[in-house]
């Protein structure tokens, strides 16, 4: 008897049990998805990519939408975007009704991972952008150079815009051409993401450290101007890293396969003496070549020797001139800003190979650039020092607790 008690207390506590799970589930609210401010569950949805050749209206065509409609659609659109403009492997969702029908009525364009285009077409046609949300983390990194920048960002598994960025911050300042072995970095910065957890690159370098030749290099990014949100790098005493010019006329990852020698021989000749008075900096055909200064084109011909060239007036003391391009961008009298692409790498005039020749003339005479000390441009404004110096503090005692580890082989000895 109290065994059968037993059962039926069980019994009915089995039987709450299940009564409370299922109000438990009656309660679990419904999850709704949203995408491009959609509610997804709306709709038949269809993502894919744009294939190679395949128009705006084949895609409409292939999801049920009349060709008259799709003109209408395009002659609707067309103010707002080119819907010719699609390019091959960037992805598109379609919306389309849930009925038997599954006639497309929405369709979205992804251009960057960011961006996206909206083409509704439910009721009338509206053509609008819109951009996803974009979460901020602020990172830090740290590395040695063992043969390049590019390498080193690559073992510590880094974005490869990182090596491009600190190249730029520190183009006036360090050759990466003849980096060495044991010099390194670190740095604070932005990495961005939508959808939580979808990388999508690197945003600004907040602060950075680059040790070259035993010699440290700070760099911290600070507005100057908060109306026109200009931004630039200083050191650590407020002396900016900017310089009146840059080290090289390519960007970073090309290398120099002549450097400026008086007392250079060549086998073509016989080995005689041929001076050099430039900076060959070796790249593919097309690579674009860059003013290393502000300047005034005084020169942009083919002439013998030097093939397709250009030359350019800084100021009254320096020129600089730009050999064997394959096309020049700039004609005489053009006014040219530093970093401006003015030509593209070639092999015109006398050369065995693609590389751009880069001279550098002092007071009218020719000189080795990388042996000059050349000007800086303005330091950090007096009246925004102290400013300077507060936001920078924390930033540095970051950096300066971040480690980097290099362990220098043993040199071989005869």
């Amino acid at each position: 008897m109290a065994i059968g008690l037993l059962l039926v207390v069980a019994c009915k506590k089995n039987e709450e049990t299940a009564d409370i799970a299922e109000k438990i589930e009656e309660v679990k609210p419904k999850v709704v998805l949203k995408e491009f401010g959609y509610v997804l569950d709306d709709y038949l949805v269809v993502k894919d990519t744009i294939q190679n050749g395949e128009s705006f209206g084949q895609i409409l065509d292939r999801h049920h939408v009349e060709y008259p409609e799709i003109y209408k659609i395009a002659e609707a659109a067309k103010d707002t975007f080119d819907i010719r403009k699609l390019r091959a492997g960037k992805p598109y969702t379609i919306l389309a009704k849930k009925d038997t029908t599954e006639k497309a009525q929405v369709f979205i364009y992804q251009p960057n991972k960011i961006e996206f285009l909206i083409v509704d077409f439910q009721d009338s046609i509206k053509t609008t952008f819109g951009k996803k949300t974009l979460r901020t983390e602020i990172k830090t990194a740290a590395g040695v150079i063992e043969s390049s920048l590019s390498e080193a960002i690559d073992q510590q598994g880094l974005n490869y815009t990182i090596a491009l960025d600190l190249s730029d911050i520190y183009a006036w300042t360090i050759d990466f051409f003849h980096l060495q072995k044991g010099d390194n970095f670190k740095l604070i910065y932005e990495e961005r993401f939508i959808d939580d957890t979808v990388s999508v690159g690197i945003g600004e370098i907040k602060a950075a450290y680059f040790e070259h030749k035993n010699t440290p290099i700070y760099a911290f990014n600070f507005e100057t101007d908060s109306i026109k949100k200009t931004h630039d790098f200083y050191d650590e005493k407020g002396k900016t890293l900017r310089r009146k010019f840059l080290k090289a006329p390519l960007k970073y990852g090309y290398r120099v396969s002549s450097r400026y020698n008086l007392k250079r021989r060549i086998k073509y000749y016989g080995y005689k003496i041929r001076p050099h008075k430039g900076t060959d900096f070796a790249a593919p055909v097309g690579t674009p070549i860059i003013s290393t200064a502000n300047g005034t084109v005084t020169e942009s011909k083919y002439r013998g020797g030097n093939g397709n060239y250009v030359k350019i007036k800084h100021n009254a003391t320096y020129s600089t001139q730009y050999l064997h391009m394959k096309k020049r961008a700039v004609k005489r009298g053009d006014y040219v800003k530093q970093g401006q692409v003015i030509g593209y790498v070639g092999m015109t005039g006398n050369t065995g190979g693609p590389h751009v020749c880069y001279r550098f003339w002092k007071n009218g005479r020719q000189v080795d650039p990388f042996k000059q000390k050349l000007p800086a441009a303005e330091p950090i404004k007096e009246n925004l020092k102290q400013q300077y110096f507060d936001f920078i503090n924390p930033l540095k005692a970051q950096l300066d607790q971040i480690t980097t580890k290099f362990i220098a082989e043993p040199i071989a000895t005869n």
